[in-house]
C-alpha cells in the first residue's frame, strides 16, 4: 500500500511528500489496523488573507474494510497542518483498535446476569417478558427500549446534563469523529448557542444553529413551532 498524496488548487513539493511518508508511518498505522486499503492525503490552500493562520488544510482519508477514518487539521503551514492531522489521525486507529479488542475480550452475558451486571436494565420473567417494577407511590413503571412507562402514560424519559466549553465548528467535528457518532452537540464559540454538527453522506456535514426567538423572549407567544430543514 502507497501513500497518495494531492493537492487541490495548489502544488505539492517534493519535500512535503517525503515528509508525508516520515510522518505517517505505514508500519505502525498496520499495526493498529492490518485491514488498510488505501491512505490518501490532500492539501488545499485558503486564499483569503484574514485566515492566514489557517491558509493550509490537509485532510487524511484512511480506507480499510472497517469504517473510513478522516482526520484533518489546518494551520499556518501545511507541515504544522499535517502534524496536526497525524496526531488526530492516530488518536482515531487507536479508539478503533481498542473498540475491535474490547468486543473480541467481552464474554456474552446470559438473559440471568444483565440484570446484575446493566444498571436500569428490565427484569424477565419465565416468558421473556419485562416484570413490571413498583414504584414507591404504588404506580408500576416498565421499560420500553431505552424509555421508562410510568402507568399508562405520559412517558417519563430520562435526561442528561453536560457541562460544555464552547468550541469552533472544526473542534465540534473533530470531537464527533473522535467519539464515533452520527451527530455531536455542541455550544458555539462565536454566538454561544447550542449546535448540532451531524453527518450526512460521503464526507458532508451539516450543522444546525439554535437561537432564541425574540418574540418569545418578549413574553409573545408564537403563532407555530419551530421546524428543521433537511
Amino acid at each position: 500500500m502507497d501513500i497518495v498524496v494531492k493537492g487541490r488548487k495548489t502544488e505539492v513539493p517534493e519535500r512535503f511528500r517525503k515528509h508525508v511518508a516520515e510522518k505517517l508511518k505505514l508500519e505502525k498505522i498496520q499495526k493498529l489496523d492490518g485491514k488498510v486499503i488505501s491512505l490518501d492525503v490532500e492539501v488545499s490552500k485558503e486564499p483569503n488573507p484574514r485566515q492566514a493562520d489557517r491558509c493550509d488544510r490537509v485532510e487524511i482519508t484512511l480506507r480499510s474494510r472497517g469504517p473510513v477514518i478522516r482526520a484533518e487539521a489546518a494551520a499556518s503551514d501545511p507541515y504544522a497542518a499535517l502534524d496536526l492531522a497525524a496526531e488526530k489521525l492516530d488518536a482515531r486507529l487507536r479508539k478503533e483498535h481498542d473498540k475491535r479488542h474490547t468486543r473480541r475480550g467481552a464474554r456474552r452475558l446470559t438473559a440471568a446476569e444483565v440484570a446484575d451486571h446493566v444498571p436500569g436494565a428490565a427484569t424477565l420473567n419465565g416468558n421473556g417478558h419485562a416484570v413490571h417494577e413498583e414504584e414507591s407511590d404504588g404506580v408500576p413503571t416498565k421499560k420500553i427500549g431505552s424509555l421508562e412507562v410510568k402507568g399508562e402514560g405520559p412517558l417519563v424519559v430520562r435526561e442528561k446534563t453536560h457541562v460544555a466549553s464552547p468550541m469552533t465548528l472544526d473542534q465540534a467535528l473533530y470531537e464527533m469523529e473522535l467519539v464515533g457518532h452520527d451527530f455531536y452537540l455542541f455550544v458555539d464559540s462565536e454566538t454561544k448557542e447550542p449546535s448540532v454538527v451531524y453527518r450526512r453522506h460521503a464526507y458532508d456535514y451539516g450543522v444546525i444553529h439554535l437561537s432564541t426567538d425574540p418574540m418569545v423572549a418578549q413574553g409573545h407567544s408564537p403563532a407555530a413551532g419551530g421546524t428543521l430543514g433537511g
